[in-house]
Order: C-alpha cells, then sequence, then structure tokens
C-alpha cells in the first residue's frame, strides 16, 4: 500500500483518513442524498397528483342512476300501488337530490351555484303509503343512508324526553358511522302531525285535541336542522350530558315529515266557512270535506295555505321549510285489491308454501277483505293484518307439523271462514 492510501495520525495519535478514502466517502454521501432526494421526489408526485376518491364520493358515484319515471317503475315492480300523483313529486325529488350531491361531490361545482336541497311534507290517512314509499325508494332503490324516525318520543332540549338532535343519531347510526356519509342521507320524520303544539283547534272525531307544551319547542329546534346547519349530536342514543358527540353537517341531508294529520279537515272547512260565497269561488272553495271521516282526500290547493297549519298547531317558519306539501289520497278499491293480490297474499302463499300447505283465496273472499278494509278506514295496513287474523288458527294448528296440505278461505254467509280441504 503507498504512502498515500495510508491514514496519517493526528496530533492526539488519532488516524485521519487518506485523501482517496475522503474521496470514497465524498462519492458515497453524494449517491445516498441522490437517492434520498429521489425518494422525496416520488413520494411529492404521490401526496399531489390526483387525490384517490374518498368514500362518500364511491358511495355518490354508486348511487343508481335512474330517471324519474325508471324509480317509478321500479316502484311498480316492487310493490307499491297507486298514489301517482304522489309518486311523480317524490321520484322527481329524488332525482333532484341525486344530481345534486352528483353536481357537489362529482363534479365539484361550486354550492352556490346549484341551489338549496328540497325537503317534503307527505300527509294522508293512515295506511296510504306514505313511509312504504321513502322506504321503498330511498332505502330500498337509491341505497342513501335512510333513517324513518317517529318523532312522537322527542321534546325540547331540558325537557324529559329524546332531544331532537337524536334524530341525527339515529342517521349516523345507518350511515355506518360516517358522519360524512350522514351528510348525504334522508330523514323522515314520521308521525310528524303529533308535534302540533298545544295551540292545536282541530278536532279529531268530536274531541278536542290534547298535546304536551314540548310540541313546539320540538318544532323550534326542528327549524336550524331543516336548513343548513352545523348540528352537534351525541354518538349514542343517551341522556347523559357526558357522551362524546359528532359534529353533521345538515346542508345535504333531505327531511321528509310524514304524518296523517287527522282533524285537517275540519280546519279547511272552518277556513272557507268564514269566506262569502260568490262565482269567484273554485270548485275546490266551495266543497265541504267529511270531517267524521278517517281517510279524507285533500287536494294540493287545499294543503298549500300555511294558514291551516298554524291553527293546526305548526310554527308557520317550519311548514315554509317544506318545499312541497304532498298530499296522499285514500286507497280506493281497485287499489287495494292489486295490493291484496300483488304483495301481502302473493307473500302469504309464498309463506304457506314454505310449510308445505297450499293456501287457496278465492275471489269472493278477496273481494269481501277489500271491501271491509275500506270500511274500516286503514288502508293497506290494515288489509294486510285483517288476512292474516283469517290464517291465524290455521297456521297455528299446521305450521311445523312436516304435514302436506291445503288451506282455503270461503265465505259463510257474510264472514270468512277457513278449512283444511
Amino acid at each position: 500500500m503507498s504512502d498515500f492510501t495510508k491514514d496519517i495520525p493526528d496530533e492526539d495519535g488519532t488516524p485521519s483518513p487518506s485523501p482517496e478514502r475522503k474521496s470514497q466517502r465524498k462519492r458515497r454521501s453524494t449517491a445516498e442524498e441522490k437517492a434520498l432526494l429521489s425518494e422525496l421526489l416520488m413520494s411529492l408526485e404521490e401526496t399531489y397528483a390526483s387525490p384517490k376518491p374518498s368514500r362518500l364520493e364511491d358511495v355518490v358515484a354508486a348511487i343508481p342512476r335512474l330517471s324519474p319515471r325508471e324509480m317509478d317503475q321500479k316502484l311498480h315492480d316492487l310493490g307499491y300501488r297507486g298514489q301517482q300523483r304522489a309518486r311523480r313529486a317524490v321520484t322527481l325529488m329524488a332525482y333532484r337530490h341525486i344530481s345534486r350531491l352528483r353536481w357537489i361531490y362529482l363534479d365539484k361545482k361550486p354550492v352556490h351555484t346549484i341551489g338549496t336541497k328540497q325537503n317534503l311534507l307527505l300527509m294522508g290517512p293512515t295506511g296510504s303509503g306514505k313511509t312504504f314509499l321513502i322506504e321503498t325508494l330511498f332505502g330500498g332503490i337509491l341505497k342513501l343512508p335512510t333513517v324513518i324516525v317517529d318523532v312522537t318520543p322527542f321534546s325540547e332540549t331540558g325537557y324529559v324526553g329524546q332531544d331532537p338532535n337524536n334524530i341525527l343519531t339515529r342517521l349516523y347510526h345507518v350511515a355506518d358511522r360516517d358522519p360524512e356519509l350522514a351528510q348525504i342521507g334522508i330523514v323522515a320524520l314520521d308521525e310528524f302531525d303529533k308535534l302540533a303544539s298545544n295551540q292545536n283547534n282541530a278536532v279529531f272525531a268530536g274531541a278536542g285535541t290534547t298535546k304536551d307544551i314540548t310540541g313546539m319547542g320540538v318544532q323550534r329546534e326542528l327549524l336550524k336542522m331543516l336548513e343548513a346547519a352545523e348540528v352537534t349530536a351525541p354518538v349514542e342514543m343517551t341522556h347523559s350530558s357526558y357522551v362524546e358527540t359528532v359534529t353533521i353537517n345538515t346542508r345535504d341531508i333531505a327531511f321528509i315529515a310524514i304524518g296523517a294529520f287527522s282533524g285537517f279537515a275540519s280546519i279547511v272547512n272552518r277556513f272557507r266557512s268564514g269566506k262569502v260565497s260568490g262565482f269567484f269561488q273554485s270548485a275546490a272553495e266551495r266543497r265541504r270535506l267529511d270531517e267524521t271521516a278517517i281517510a279524507v282526500e285533500l287536494e294540493p290547493e287545499e294543503v298549500e295555505n300555511v294558514a291551516y297549519f298554524q291553527t293546526y298547531g305548526f310554527l308557520p317558519e317550519l311548514i315554509a321549510r317544506f318545499h312541497r306539501i304532498i298530499p296522499f289520497a285514500p286507497l280506493d278499491q281497485h287499489v287495494l285489491r292489486e295490493i291484496l293480490l300483488d304483495n301481502f297474499l302473493k307473500k302469504a302463499i309464498q309463506e304457506f308454501a314454505l310449510e308445505r300447505i297450499e293456501l287457496r283465496v278465492p275471489d269472493e273472499v278477496v273481494d269481501h277483505l277489500v271491501k271491509a278494509a275500506i270500511k274500516r278506514e286503514t288502508g293497506a295496513r290494515g288489509l294486510n293484518a285483517f288476512l292474516f287474523t283469517f290464517l291465524e288458527e290455521q297456521a297455528y294448528q299446521w305450521f311445523g307439523s312436516g304435514e302436506e296440505k291445503t288451506v282455503e278461505l270461503y265465505m259463510e254467509g257474510e264472514r270468512i271462514r277457513s278449512r283444511v280441504v
């Protein structure tokens, strides 16, 4: 080894690197720096490259792209019958809601150029298909986070009862505890008419209404929620103040209120009776509604007057938060027969077949069931319950037995009977 490659001792005796070794170390250091710089540049490229779609964007992109007509056909295929006018309005609202979500989250359009969300108020007699429509369309067909909330247990913050913010807690749970996913969901406020305050002057089958004083407080708390607001909701359903919370933006959550509004006809009649009859009244203004009936058909112009709802016991500004008020008509004999044959009876026959039992229901029994449902004014919901009351005895007797049987419903005078044949 030459003298130039030997380490030269320092003054303290410690060997000092030779010039050649210094050069080698310098080359290694430069190569390492280049490698580190290359890794850093690659990392920066990955960071500032087009970002990967978020889970929310993936969910919005996966929403079926259906026209209002296609949604309506899907509803029919899934057994929904009747309410053509209401179906047209709700499917159009659903289409516009989804289009708005796509523009905001996929096309990245400025929110102020798109317009606000739409809230709906569905009112009509029990069993007319209001709740079933929302469940089937938004939850079943469109696969949006959808929650149906019975609002009767809710009370103003500070009173006994559930806090209205818990409505968003339920949506948060349905959205797999993802606050971003929850903010594109659908909230259906079932039994909404039960929030009417004690100012309500409507008459229910001859009796005055009685409503908890908290009704008006809940209405006030719903005001901000129905608009675009940052709402703090507990992550669990609890009355405790010491619980983890989550903030949910309601800007893109569509709220759909659902209620029977029993007694609304009496308010409409009272307002009309105060008007002077004459040639300038429309046909709708001249007609009087049957105040004794449970199932009353209301026309669109009869539900547009906010003063009617104020008399019923609602804040005018809350009703104004709903962009459309959609009346549902009582189901007629033709529609109820379709529902019975295409839905309830078909499912009953399938259930009995799984138990090795053939179920026969002749036309005269079907007609009697439909007429009884109309008389009882309970709509499709009552029709299903009414059907099974005549099947209970045979179901109790033969379900689980494993024996092959044939069960038949038949008419005995004006009564429906069942027998094994």
